[in-house]
């Protein structure tokens, strides 16, 4: 596929208006696909914004003969259910799609291509926080929001806010190919690659110590403890249930397995560290459970999209705190 016509597709709130999120995508697609990176590839792609005044250049008519159909994120109003989504809307979506365009959609965007049945039989992510109202409300999606973007070649769609980032990036990649996809991201200041099967490192809060819930005290000692080695039948015990309903709980609460869960807790600690100590990044990757140098680049390098040592260097403030334990 070569570079083409881009319809962004924005969903109004009930005043007409569109979110600050809705807006922040908007120059996320604006910069991919809007400014003209001609010495890159020429041509490049066209960009288009449709939807209400005065954000969009087009009305809803200008998603009919798009190659890409890009939709932002919806108003909370509809995600929380006080607002239906227009129908003028999910028609021009439902007939963009017959007409051949590839779907994209970013953060709670995946609810307008849901309304629309463009998401039934796929795999499809979000924000993890909004993965759950998604499901119940489309059980024929198959919602992951354990990853930073899904690609069912015609229908793409990406978690929030950097995610969105990165799954423009990787339609430029298809579009155009890795060298120019790499440039642009050069350009933009952001890693040339993040796999889209990344996990949301970002996760929700922990579920509260008190109350009847043991999953919570559970996953706070093992925060506790990430230094340590820790496995999924022992926190399982220390939840008191079976490692199968503590998977399935880790699941349902954090939209992420137990193990990839801990993952991203080490990593959120090795990020803590390399900010905050002058540890070497042997002792990070101990003290942050992650093991050795070399685990501890190959996961840093993975999830966060630069080595440990370039991460360090980009927030160094200008004075360190001890680094004792």
């Amino acid at each position: 596929m070569s570079a083409g016509a881009v319809a962004v597709a924005l969903v109004p709130d009930e005043r007409g208006g569109v979110s600050p999120w809705d807006l922040y995508e908007l120059s996320v697609a604006s910069m991919v696909f809007g400014i003209p990176h001609t010495d890159l590839a020429d041509p490049w792609y066209t960009l288009r914004v449709c939807g209400p005044a005065p954000h969009a250049t087009h009305g809803l008519e200008g998603l009919a003969d798009a190659d890409t159909v890009v939709v932002p994120s919806v108003p909370d109003a509809v995600v929380e259910g006080r607002q239906e989504l227009p129908a003028d809307v999910v028609e021009a979506l439902r007939a963009a799609a017959e007409a051949g365009a590839r779907m994209v959609s970013m953060c709670s965007g995946a609810f307008a291509l849901a309304a629309a049945g463009l998401l039934d039989g796929r795999r499809a992510t979000l924000h993890h926080a909004y993965a759950t109202e998604l499901a119940a409300r489309h059980p024929e999606v198959t919602v992951d929001a354990s990853v930073l973007y899904t690609d069912e070649e015609t229908v793409l769609t990406s978690a929030g806010a950097a995610a969105g980032l990165d799954l423009c990036l990787h339609l430029v990649r298809k579009d155009l190919g890795a060298g120019v996809a790499g440039a642009l991201a050069g350009r933009l200041v952001v890693p040339a690659q993040r796999a889209g099967d990344l996990p949301q490192f970002v996760a929700a809060p922990l579920p509260p110590a008190d109350g009847p819930d043991t999953l919570g005290p559970a996953l706070r000692w093992a925060v506790e403890h990430l230094d340590e080695p820790l496995t999924v039948d022992e926190l399982a015990r220390r939840a008191h249930m079976s490692p199968r309903t503590f998977y399935r709980r880790v699941r349902e609460t954090h939209g992420t397995t137990p193990l990839q869960w801990l993952l991203g807790r080490r990593v959120a600690r090795a990020q803590t560290l390399l900010e905050t100590t002058d540890l070497p990044v042997e002792q990070v990757g101990e003290r942050s459970g992650l093991g050795t140098a070399a685990n501890l680049r190959r996961h840093f390098t993975q999830a966060v999209g630069v080595p440990p040592t370039a991460y360090r260097a980009r927030f160094r403030p200008s004075e360190r705190p001890s680094t004792g334990r």
